[in-house]
């Protein structure tokens, strides 16, 4: 394994499950510390990193579209959730001394900076960690869609997945004990065999600009790590 990454600069997906911890709902600080310990390790070799932050661990818009409410209004208050993820999230990493700014598609210019390629682009050039919040800005649009549309904003090299398990597998590992994980696939697989890593929209997004796909475990300390310079357990979906 490289002692150097691999990738200059990179997307970051990261579910608001994965803040929530073992707690049923809201947001774990001591998870929060974790991720963006990290975060911090990939800062510290030199790699960029934008991230996208969930809100499923405060508020799901189809939750409301699914008890006949409408959809529209849900996915906005999704939205609201995923602000108060990215600013906890950007609370750990200041904590840890890293420079970190908050992006949301949808203005709120008293809580943090609206969203611009260009201000993204700058703030990156900057050293900065730059967490992007809302969503894509639009409903019906999941937040895996938002993370490929910012990589592909961004020019990230590659996207990275932060999940629950180790990469992606051919069936639910944690309730199938007979399922195997991929080492590799294409976009391609990923969408034939309808595998639920992330959405169609996302994955066709990641495939339209040849930006790989890494999927791993956010919840092993150290990961994200070693698998920017070539270690580590993972799923990489990339076109041959």
């Amino acid at each position: 394994m490289s002692a150097q990454p691999i990738y200059k600069r990179v997307l970051l997906k990261v579910s608001g499950e994965a803040l929530m911890g073992s707690q049923g709902f809201g947001i774990d600080v001591t998870v929060a510390d974790r991720i963006a310990a990290d975060i911090a390790d990939a800062r510290r070799m030199g790699v960029d990193v934008g991230i996208v932050v969930g809100g499923g661990n405060i508020f799901r818009g189809v939750a409301v579209a699914s008890k006949g409410g409408d959809r529209v209004t849900g996915d906005h208050m999704g939205m609201l959730g995923t602000v108060i993820n990215a600013l906890a999230l950007a609370t750990s990493l200041r904590k840890l001394g890293v420079d970190t700014v908050v992006l949301s598609a949808i203005s709120m210019p008293e809580i943090c900076e609206s969203f611009s390629q260009r201000q993204a682009l700058h703030h990156l050039s900057q050293g900065r960690v730059v967490i992007f919040a809302g969503g894509t800005g639009n409903p019906f649009f999941t937040t895996d869609s938002a993370g490929a549309l910012r990589a592909a904003e961004i020019g990230a090299e590659a996207l990275f997945k932060g999940t629950q398990v180790d990469g992606i597998y051919t069936a639910d590992p944690k309730k199938d004990p007979t399922a195997t994980r991929f080492d590799q696939l294409t976009h391609a697989e990923v969408l034939e065999k309808g595998l639920a890593v992330m959405d169609v929209t996302a994955v066709a997004l990641a495939k339209e600009n040849a930006i790989p796909i890494i999927v791993f475990s956010i919840h092993e300390r150290g990961g994200f790590a070693e698998i920017l310079t070539g270690g580590g357990l993972k799923t990489i979906v990339v076109d041959n």
